[in-house]
């Protein structure tokens, strides 16, 4: 009977402990506000995507890109408007809200931010500056001084570093070209090479790009064009090769110029999302694992102008933003076909451009 007793207990305990963690258990959705230089937080619920509203934090500049720390304890907002600055927040994981931690210089205007995989730099592309950046990260995760700057050909848009941390790619929208450079995760050090990774056709405008989960696949977004490619890392995963290009224009495109913006893959690697913003639309493509290549399957009208949007980490959920729009739309992605499901609008600052989504399970808060 004793033992019963103790074994009651214990069950009572595990029992306690499970409901604490399921509480703690949260997604919170970033949206950076240019216009009304603020970011607006929300919750979303865990079974139906729905949003709360927790806060909307002034940032006092035109904020535009954002990144998260590898741990997603950390959100790092980038200031277009002088003095170019990054403000680094500590993410409170119990309710979402921004602590902010910090102030430090960024070379230029940035027109994208990141951080490697170590959490210790930030790196940043500057469209109008025509350059690459580093930047260091204290060990309280605060980002610090400059200290690299790397100059490119005109328009450099975006920088991410590959999964084993030894190279830094760029995208450099007036030169069509996709850029390696090789980079130290002790020192941060950028180190460019003679050749582009990939050059890209005349007026194609190369934008964002985002490495397949394996990292045997990128895939890049053109702003100028209307096209997406897929690239082939070779074994070394040193050089690459083209796959496939496809349109990201719908079939009833009636705009004068195509205007990519963003793409973001699901966490299982099995859709692919881009949005076009002369169309206003959200593109669904179908990802073959073996090949990379993409089947397109679904398009739907979305934000008016849809500079930026993510996926929750679950896979469950998509967030869309446009620049045009007072408004936030909240999907549920069909994980068998990739449909989206609209959930519901919400209200978002002025010039709404870009959304970063963290998901805490409430064992690491």
């Amino acid at each position: 009977m004793k033992m019963q007793g103790i074994s009651r207990t214990l069950i009572g305990a595990a029992l306690g402990l499970t409901a604490s963690l399921a509480v703690h258990a949260a997604t919170y959705v970033y949206v950076s506000n240019a216009d009304s230089r603020d970011i607006s937080v929300f919750r979303a619920d865990a079974r139906s995507g729905a949003l709360a509203s927790v806060e909307t934090v002034p940032v006092g500049g035109t904020v535009m890109p954002m990144a998260l720390s590898p741990d997603h304890h950390k959100l790092y907002a980038a200031l277009r408007s002088e003095p170019y600055s990054v403000v680094t927040f500590a993410i409170n994981p119990l309710d979402g809200r921004l602590v902010e931690l910090g102030r430090a210089p960024l070379a230029q205007s940035m027109a994208y931010i990141s951080v490697d995989a170590t959490g210790r730099y930030l790196l940043s592309a500057s469209y109008g500056g025509n350059l690459l950046a580093v930047n260091r990260i204290g060990g309280n995760g605060a980002a610090g001084n400059v200290l690299q700057t790397v100059k490119t050909g005109p328009m450099a848009h975006a920088i991410r570093t590959s999964a084993d941390n030894r190279y830094a790619f760029a995208s450099v929208l007036g030169a069509d070209a996709w850029l390696r450079l090789k980079f130290d995760g002790n020192n941060g050090e950028l180190t460019e090479d003679a050749t582009p990774a990939y050059s890209l056709p005349k007026g194609s405008g190369p934008r964002h790009f985002v490495f397949s989960s394996d990292g045997r696949f990128v895939y890049l977004i053109d702003e100028l064009d209307g096209k997406l490619h897929v690239l082939a890392f070779d074994a070394s995963g040193d050089t690459v090769k083209p796959v496939q290009t496809i349109s990201i224009l719908p079939p009833d495109f009636a705009g004068e110029k195509p205007w990519g913006a963003d793409l973001h893959l699901t966490p299982d690697g099995r859709f692919l999302y881009t949005s076009e913003r002369t169309s206003s639309t959200l593109g669904v493509y179908r990802v073959n694992a073996v090949t990379g290549k993409l089947v397109r399957v679904h398009t739907y009208v979305t934000e008016k102008q849809p500079r930026g949007f993510n996926i929750a980490p679950s896979g469950k959920f998509l967030f869309a933003v446009g620049q045009l729009s007072p408004t936030l739309s909240a999907y549920r992605i069909d994980s068998r076909t990739g449909a989206l499901e609209a959930i519901g609008k919400y209200p978002v600052g002025k010039g709404a451009n870009w959304i970063e989504v963290v998901d805490f399970d409430g064992t690491n808060d």
